[in-house]
Formats: C-alpha cells, structure tokens, sequence
C-alpha cells in the first residue's frame, strides 16, 4: 500500500461556518417515493417526516400521527400537533397524508407501490383525519406507513420533489449542484454533504479540518488510524444493515439450488469480517437481524467449506471451473470485499470476474435485471415486510425489489400468511441471496463537533442534535498514513 503523507495542517475551522460531512455517494433521489439506495433513504429522512416510525426494539410507534384499528381492514389515522409545517409554509393535512401515499400507489414506476397494494381505498375524514381501508385485514399495517409526507398541491402539479424537496422534516433543502446543502429548520445550521468516493481521499480531508465529519465506507486500517488522531472522536456500533450477494434465478446456472449452496460455502464470512470490516460487524443469515421481533435466531449458518462446494458443484453437473460475473460499485471498499471474495471462491472451484461500475450504472444494472452476482445492502430496514418487497413474486421489478426474478409458491404463502419464520427459513433454504453480514458502523468527527449519535442502522438522524463548537487548532505536526 503507497504511504500518504499528511502535510502539516491544523484545523480551518475558520473558513467554514457550515457543518461538513464527507459521504461516499450522494443520493441518487430526494423524492421518498422513489428512495430505495442508503443514501437517498437517509437524506429523505432529514427533509421529511412520515406517520409512523420505530422504537430500539423495531416497534411501531406514533410519528406525525397515531392511531386505531376499527376493523381487521380498518385503520383510522389522527395527525398530531408537531410536524406539520411544511418548508414552503403550508400546513400539514390528511389531504397531504391521503394524495402522498395514493400518488405512490398510482405511480407505475415507484419501486414502493407493491408494498400498498393491499389499500383499497384512502378516505379523508376531516384535515386530522384519514382512514385506510384495506383489501384485506392486516395487523401489521401501520409499520408500512413510513414513507415522508409530501404537499398534495406540489403532487396535483407534477413538483420534481427528486431535486427540489418540500418536505416537514427537521432539515430543509437549499441547493444540490456539487455538494447537496440542507439547514436545520430549529436553528437555520447549515450542513453540506460532499461527494467523496475515495476512502482514503475522505480521511486526509477529515484530519486535515477540510470537512467535519465522515461516516462508515472505511476500511478497518483507516479507522484504526482514525481512532489514533487526537483531534478526531471516532464511534463504533454494531450494525443491522444487512450485506449480500444477489443470485439472478432466471441464469440457467444459477437456478440450481446445489450451485446456490456451493456458493453460500465459498465465502468464508469470518475472514473478511476479521480483516477488513468496521468494528461491530457480524454473520447475518436473514435481512432482519436476530433480536428483531421478526428475526430468526434458529437458522443454521452455511460455513465456509471450499471443499463440499466443489463437490455440489459437480452433483449438479457443473464443469469446473465455474466462471460468474459479479457486479459491484467502484466504491474502493466494495472492490476489496469483492477481491477477497473471488480468492476464497477461486478455492471452490468458482472463478468470479468483477466487474466495478459507477454507481449509477451499477444500480441501473441491478434495477433492469442485468446482473449474475452483484453485491448490495439493505439499510434501515424495520419490518419483515421487506420479505414482501424482495422475495414474493408479485414483488418483480417494476412492482418491487425482487431484483433476482425469484418466484417459489412456498415463500409467496408463507409471506401472504405473514409467517415471518417459515418465510426466512424458506428464503434461507431457498437462497435467492447468499447472506453476508451485518455492518458494523462508525462514524468519525472533529472534536469541535458536538452531540453526534452514531445508529445502529447508520442512518443520519444524529445530525438533528449536532453542534458545532468555536475552531480550534486540533492538528500540528507531520504524521504519516499507511494505506
């Protein structure tokens, strides 16, 4: 690795009055109705707020409004007192509530409008009150209403909320060319997300006092470095973000459950944690993690064992070695994970070309089915809904996030019957993903950076109580980093 040298360089707290953060992408849409990459979900959550959010332990509760199961398919919804000024001065109503989600439900292209599809109908009581008639009875329903809410005059006039947002959120939009800047509506703080891909590029620029703050996409090593640095506070958490590979199910190959499983024993999960994730990180084996309501503590992991892949390799016919292509973004740490993956694959007789795109064409990739591997994450997931979202059938893209093209009558009614166990020990049965880990989060800011509190599932909410001290010289002196 080169060696980069930090020149001596002292906090410029003084040139900048904003608060900086330093993210590896920026987000690909402000709409939450089109929302589904991490970055765009944890920047809509700043600009707008929803009905309904969660507690620690993955539980509905109250947001902008609470609520009343009337019927088995009845759910009345009262808005409350916060919340309920939008950026541009209007005021919050059940008329916003009722055109946000029946827009998504009428949106043809909204990843999101299979997960309403069971609403029959949205009836708008009064400006507190509306009620959702379902199809069919749904206890669970309340927990799918997190979607922010939009101003229905903007929706009515066809308002681009993806680059200009109107929101009620605890930040408000002021402009995205470069840099994506948002104020904080209490006290007007300025906060400015700069798109820096580059790990290392991102950590020279924190130590430098060029930015403020960065959160996870880092190596260990240079968090270890981070947390060397004596002007820097840097946080660790576990995570419950979920890691993946995705499997096409429509390759010809790759439908067959032994060359699934063979894959699900060719990556040896607890070497790349150990050496090359954040603190914090862990196996998964199901998208909901194990001490979710939802989660499935019981499932039996696939351990790394090269040599019985090679064997079902060759139980289904498979003429070694098995050449795949595997998509990833250009995100250096990405890359890394994926070449320690095909060394460990090259082991079981699975030779693995990675192919690392931009994001947006890797994503445009993922979204079109145009893939036999790719690795992604699914971030801030709350509900085992998402089995709906990303494994039933009706859940096919343009419909869903069934990305895989994965169709099994088992899972559709293990899900139709919210049978959370059976349908995660069928998904995991089934592998239409080989599940990795859950990432471990950290987050890394100057000491003149106050009331940051990192998330489990890294999300940007901190950023509501966070607090910028008067600049202080934090850094002199020369230091080296190994990379």
């Amino acid at each position: 690795m080169a060696a980069l040298l930090l020149l001596n360089a002292c906090n410029r707290g003084n040139e900048y009055q904003e608060i900086r953060s330093a993210v590896s992408l920026l987000p690909q849409t402000l709409d939450p109705r089109y929302a589904t990459d991490a970055a765009s979900a944890r920047v809509c959550r700043l600009l707008y707020r929803p009905l309904v959010d969660f507690d620690k332990h993955f539980r509905a509760v109250p947001a902008l409004a609470s609520w009343q199961m009337l019927a088995p398919n009845l759910f009345r919804f009262t808005l409350g007192k916060q919340g309920r000024e939008f950026h541009d001065g209007r005021y919050l109503t059940a008329e916003d509530v009722a055109a946000t989600y029946q827009s998504v439900i009428d949106l043809p292209d909204s990843p999101h409008s299979a997960e309403f599809a069971n609403i029959a109908r949205i009836e708008v009581r009064d400006e507190n009150t509306v009620d959702f008639i379902l199809r069919k009875a749904d206890s669970g329903f309340p927990a799918r209403l997190i979607l922010g809410i939009l101003p229905v005059e903007l929706i009515e006039k066809g308002h681009d909320f993806s680059r200009e947002p109107v929101g009620s959120g605890a930040f408000k939009f002021v402009s995205w060319q470069r840099s994506l800047r948002l104020a904080r509506v209490t006290d007007q703080q300025l906060f400015v997300f700069e798109e820096i891909r580059d790990p290392t590029v991102r950590v020279l620029k924190l130590v430098r006092g060029e930015t403020d703050m960065l959160q996870g996409d880092l190596p260990p090593e240079l968090v270890k470095y981070l947390q060397q640095q004596p002007g820097l506070e840097v946080q660790e958490s576990p995570g419950t973000n979920f890691a993946y590979v995705g499997i096409n199910m429509r390759d010809a190959v790759l439908q067959q459950p032994l060359v699934r499983q063979a894959l699900a024993r060719a990556v040896d999960r607890e070497a790349i944690i150990r050496h090359a994730l954040a603190g914090g990180s862990r196996p998964a084996e199901t998208i909901l993690p194990p001490e979710h309501w939802a989660g499935n503590a019981d499932l039996q992991p696939y351990a790394y064992d090269p040599k019985l892949a090679r064997e079902l390799l060759q139980q289904a016919g498979v003429s070694l070695p098995l050449k795949l292509v595997y998509k990833t973004s250009t995100d250096a740490q990405r890359v890394r994970l994926a070449t320690m993956m095909q060394a460990q694959m090259r082991e079981a007789g699975i030779e693995l070309e990675i192919r690392s795109l931009d994001w947006g064409t890797f994503f445009d990739d993922i979204k079109r089915g145009s893939f036999q591997l790719y690795g992604l994450m699914w971030v801030g997931i709350k509900t085992p809904e998402i089995y709906r979202l990303a494994f039933h059938s009706s859940s096919i893209p343009p419909w869903g996030a069934n990305r895989g093209y994965f169709t099994d009558d088992d899972t559709d009614r293990l899900i139709d019957a919210e049978n959370w166990a059976g349908a995660t020990a069928r998904v995991h049965e089934q592998l239409p993903y080989i599940p990795l880990w859950y990432e471990g989060q950290f987050a890394a800011t100057h000491k003149r950076i106050t009331g940051y509190q990192l998330q489990p599932d890294g999300s940007w909410d901190g950023l509501v109580h966070v607090q910028r001290s008067k600049a202080q010289s934090v850094f002199s002196g020369g230091n080296k980093l190994q990379k």
